[in-house]
This record gives structure tokens, C-alpha cells and sequence, in this order.
């Protein structure tokens, strides 16, 4: 087959201006809920993109792991690539894709920690592997072999046996949001596109984008 030739016809649904709700959280919060009713394969994951220091952009796959007024929350080591990127610029973009749906939310904003508070409590509430993973892998540099984070694990499993503790360089983001696009797959590429842009005094502007 040529890849050229792959297409498909998007014709489950349609969103528009007065259909979309005002606050872009409220309408994320319906959508990822359709996205878990529907069953779609892992409809918590989003891809996170940075930029380096080089202006060099680098995305990758991670778990959203809350959400509120405030912004979209994930967790990670903060001195992976993403988070060093974060650090040294604080502004990333998101993007869900619910193919089945034909749907992808994309969210742009400033990104900031979140509390040691909120970093312990979702520490503590992860499987004890994935507590004692946090600790054993170097995320993001080079390692010799996979026997090199069985080796770590084996380590740490034995240093803090069923309590370890948060690493000092794991914890959550934030992301808050200043701009959205929910995008809703139409017949004929002539798609739904509704962006919210918030403005000066902190209001959320809804508008359609040509696709």
C-alpha cells in the first residue's frame, strides 16, 4: 500500500461555537469523560512538547495525572530532558488524540512545580515498583544496558524495603493554560476547529479556526 493513499473519512460528530462551552476546562472535562466512556486505549495520555536551550523543539508521551481550574498536572524526574527544557523554559504545548473519536484537544501555556505537598501525596499513592523505578532510573541519560536499572532497582528495593521515599528530583508540573483548540474531525477535511485564547484581563475568547 502507499502511505500516500491512506485516508479516512471523519464523519462521528462536529463541534461548534455554540455547542463548545465557555470555559475550555469544563469543555476538556467533557471530552476526556467521553474519551474513559468510550473506552478509547489510554485517554489520560498527552504528548508534552519543550524546547531546549538550542531552540530545538523534542515532545514525548506522558500520563496526566490531574486536572483543575488551575491547570493540567503530570509527573516526572526533573532532570530528564523535559524537565531541564522546563527549566530553562517554562512554557510547553499538550496535545490528546482520541482517534477513535476523531478528536485532539492541543493546550499551550506556562508551566510551573507543583507542591512538595501535591509531589508526596501522588508519590505515595503509586505502586511500590514505580516508587522504587523513581529512584533507579537516571531518566534521560545514557546507561550501558538494562542491567544497569535491574542493578539500581535491586538497590534501592533493599535501602527502603516497602517506604521509599519521594526522590528530590521527581515530582509533578503544571501546566496553565492560555490558549486551546478543540478539534473535531468533519467530512470532506472541512474540520471543527474552536480556539480559546485568553486576553489581557484573564477572559477566555472563543473563536473558529479555518482547518
Amino acid at each position: 500500500m502507499n502511505i500516500s493513499d491512506m485516508r479516512k473519512s471523519y464523519e462521528r460528530a462536529e463541534l461548534d461555537e455554540s455547542s463548545a462551552l465557555d470555559q475550555p476546562m469544563l469543555q476538556f472535562d467533557q471530552w476526556l469523560k467521553e474519551a474513559i466512556a468510550a473506552e478509547v486505549p489510554e485517554p489520560n495520555a498527552m504528548t508534552v512538547a519543550t524546547v531546549g536551550a538550542d531552540l530545538r523543539p523534542s515532545t514525548r508521551i506522558v500520563l496526566i495525572k490531574g486536572y483543575d481550574a488551575s491547570g493540567i498536572v503530570w509527573y516526572t524526574n526533573y532532570q530528564s530532558r523535559k524537565g531541564q527544557e522546563l527549566a530553562g523554559n517554562p512554557f510547553a504545548a499538550l496535545q490528546f488524540h482520541w482517534v477513535e473519536l476523531e478528536r485532539v484537544v492541543r493546550v499551550e501555556g506556562t508551566v510551573e512545580r507543583v507542591s512538595d505537598a501535591e509531589s508526596d501525596a501522588y508519590f505515595h499513592s503509586r505502586p511500590i515498583d514505580s516508587r522504587i523505578g523513581a529512584w533507579a532510573s537516571p531518566q534521560s541519560e545514557v546507561i550501558a544496558h538494562r542491567g544497569v536499572l535491574v542493578a539500581n532497582a535491586a538497590e534501592y528495593a533493599a535501602k527502603f524495603l516497602l517506604n521509599p521515599p519521594r526522590p528530590p528530583h521527581w515530582g509533578g508540573f503544571r501546566l496553565k493554560p492560555e490558549r486551546w483548540e478543540f478539534w473535531q474531525g468533519r467530512k470532506s477535511r472541512l474540520h471543527d476547529r474552536i480556539q480559546y485564547q485568553m486576553d489581557a484581563s484573564g477572559c477566555w475568547i472563543k473563536s473558529r479556526l479555518a482547518p
